[in-house]
């Protein structure tokens, strides 16, 4: 197995790094020709021992430019569903490293579709984000449970809400009103009657509502 190597194009990385206010190191691939690129060692890594999968993870993660860091994610989101909870947990030290809101989502997605997959340890996957020091996890713990419609489990979602109602974080704030969002599509009566009960920020109210005031209009 050789390893995947992108092909720079300096006419994109200084835009693409300025984007991510200039955060990581960029190679400027676009994401069409990064998917394209990657197509073929998706397709292999489906028959990875988890072991190997976990090497070439942190190994790609641990590269300088940021289009290996989404590499890496997007090995580890094909292969999710493959891993045990043991092995799953064996990620949150890589996630914690070379965080912003593009890693940090894109983490996300794997966990939500494992907690999706696997309903009965959704409460063991989201106390390892939970309360936790780091804001950028606590934004996983309030986005964990995205897109999972009627068998959302609002308990859990309340308690990461609540947990970070008054955190100043613009990152925490726009989690929580993307979270309300999606379930507003479900339930816009719980969204409705959680906004107007919980004192919650002007910017988690108002993406929180977003979907609510489209439906009123129509």
């Amino acid at each position: 197995m050789s390893q995947l190597s992108f092909v720079p194009n300096p006419s994109q990385a200084v835009s693409m790094a300025k984007y991510m206010k200039n955060q990581f190191t960029f190679l400027g691939v676009p994401k069409p020709i990064r998917a394209q690129a990657e197509k073929e060692l998706l397709k292999e890594s489906r028959q990875w021992s988890t072991a190997q999968l976990e090497t070439e993870i942190f190994h790609y993660y641990q590269r300088d430019a940021r289009e290996y860091q989404y590499l890496a994610i997007d090995l580890f989101n094909q292969n999710v569903l493959r891993l045990n909870l043991a092995e799953l947990k064996n990620y949150l030290p890589l996630i914690a490293t070379k965080e912003w809101w593009d890693s940090i989502d894109a983490w996300r997605k794997g966990f939500n579709d494992y907690v999706k997959a696997n309903p009965e340890i959704l409460a063991e996957v989201f106390s390892w984000f939970y309360q936790a020091e780091d804001f950028w996890f606590r934004r996983i713990s309030i986005n964990l449970q995205l897109q999972s419609k009627s068998a959302t489990d609002l308990l859990l979602l309340e308690q990461a809400i609540l947990f970070d109602r008054k955190t100043a974080e613009f990152f925490i704030q726009k989690a929580i009103g993307w979270s309300l969002r999606e379930y507003s599509k479900t339930d816009p009566i719980y969204v409705t009657n959680f906004i107007a009960k919980n004192n919650l920020s002007r910017l988690a109210a108002r993406e929180g509502g977003k979907h609510l005031k489209k439906e009123s209009k129509k």
